[in-house]
């Protein structure tokens, strides 16, 4: 099979959609088949860089995420290559400019489109010309007009779909939960506890991922403080970048902890192995998680993590080596002191190991080609309203694409 990724987000760039989009790529290959990433210019990718099936088209900053980026050209191009290609189904992955562009190209091509939805954008809408674009209640419209059209929707979690039903999509939707590509095992471990200076046995908590304020570190470093009051050796790092970084740095400065928490920048995907390695414990004090990739590829480092209850993790976790959801600070505090206390044992790492073969790489790859399989079974391109874009997808390219752009 011949499959287009249509994606404003990929490598260099740093984010669980592109981890998610990477794995996908690499899991379906390795079964086969052929797929061919259409993506976004990056300033870190030089333009006469040979990227084998990887086709990027002109963009710039989109306004809020500094790190993400819109297309602005390349209909036509799209066309061209997704027809010399012979690709035989389209899958976005955003619901901006090349998840329009991959619509375009299934319409041109008479294949079908299917989506999935990574980002819960009711959470996220202050991004958005600080929510003048975007609201919260506007969310469920534009999301609504633009998979009208697809001939089937991903969601990863139970959430993703019952907030996908209540914005009233119809389309076909299938609950997929997003695989982990676990690193190849190095010849030699970095060992950061060395690197950080901290002694064998220190307590030490992870925190990673991006900076964002929605992510709620803040309340991780909160916890933190108070948790030095019964373990003083205790140490926090904090791994990642993001808009949210001054803002913590200044919490850890008016808490006088500059000397017990770590902030590490960026790190890269090859490394993050590591990390889960030199910790007791992984922590995310964020509610607005859908997937959990951070929290599965702790597992596969074979770490426990805290984390706050949702619908994705609530059937993820199910006994307590893998990890302990909770509702509230006193909560989170309890659970993080319980994991520093307690020992990793055998019978703790073959938990881990089953709950994994559930959610690896390779049955996300299976899944998705057996959606995409349903979905070619019940295609039938006359079907399809020549009309493009409709009068609701003309709303909804208005709404998304008024004024998006800053300058680079």
């Amino acid at each position: 099979m011949n499959i287009g990724l249509f994606t404003d987000t990929y490598f260099p760039q740093v984010s669980g959609v592109a981890t998610s989009i990477k794995t996908l790529k690499e899991a379906l290959e390795a079964q086969g088949h052929q797929v061919y990433i259409f993506t976004s210019t990056d300033p870190k990718v030089p333009k006469n860089k040979f990227e084998p099936h990887i086709y990027r088209f002109s963009s710039v900053p989109y306004l809020g995420f500094k790190d993400r980026r819109l297309a602005f050209r390349g209909l036509i191009q799209a066309v061209e290559i997704a027809k010399s290609v012979q690709l035989d189904i389209v899958h976005t992955q955003t619901e901006f400019s090349l998840g329009l562009l991959g619509k375009f190209v299934a319409r041109q091509l008479k294949i079908p489109a299917v989506h999935t939805y990574h980002t819960m954008y009711e959470d996220y809408t202050h991004y958005f010309a600080k929510g003048m674009l975007i609201g919260p209640n506007g969310v469920g419209r534009i999301m609504k007009a633009y998979m009208m059209s697809m001939a089937g929707v991903i969601a990863p979690s139970k959430l993703v779909q019952d907030t996908l039903v209540r914005y009233g999509i119809t389309v076909p939707m299938r609950i997929i939960p997003t695989g982990v590509s676990l690193p190849k095992r190095r010849s030699t471990q970095v060992n950061l506890r060395h690197n950080y200076h901290f002694y064998d046995t220190q307590p030490i908590i992870l925190s990673l991922g991006r900076l964002a304020f929605e992510k709620n570190v803040a309340m991780t470093i909160s916890v933190f403080s108070e948790l030095l009051q019964v373990m003083p050796d205790a140490r926090l790092v904090i791994a990642g970048d993001g808009p949210a970084r001054k803002s913590l740095f200044e919490q850890v400065a008016e808490l006088e902890l500059e000397d017990k928490v770590i902030f590490t920048g960026m790190v890269n995907h090859e490394d993050i192995g590591d990390y889960y390695q030199m910790a007791n414990v992984f922590v995310s004090s964020s509610d607005t998680e859908t997937q959990g990739l951070t929290f599965i590829e702790a597992m596969a480092a074979n770490r426990p993590f805290v984390a706050i209850h949702s619908p994705y993790l609530d059937n993820l976790v199910d006994n307590e080596a893998i990890g302990t959801l909770v509702s509230d600070y006193d909560e989170l505090l309890a659970a993080v002191q319980k994991y520093l206390e307690r020992p990793n044992t055998l019978a703790d790492e073959q938990v881990r190991q089953a709950k994994m073969k559930d959610v690896d790489a390779t049955k996300f790859a299976e899944r998705v080609l057996a959606f995409y399989q349903d979905i070619l079974a019940d295609y039938h391109a006359d079907d399809v309203d020549d009309e493009y874009p409709n009068d609701e997808e003309v709303g909804y390219m208005k709404r998304i694409l008024r004024n998006p752009f800053r300058r680079s």
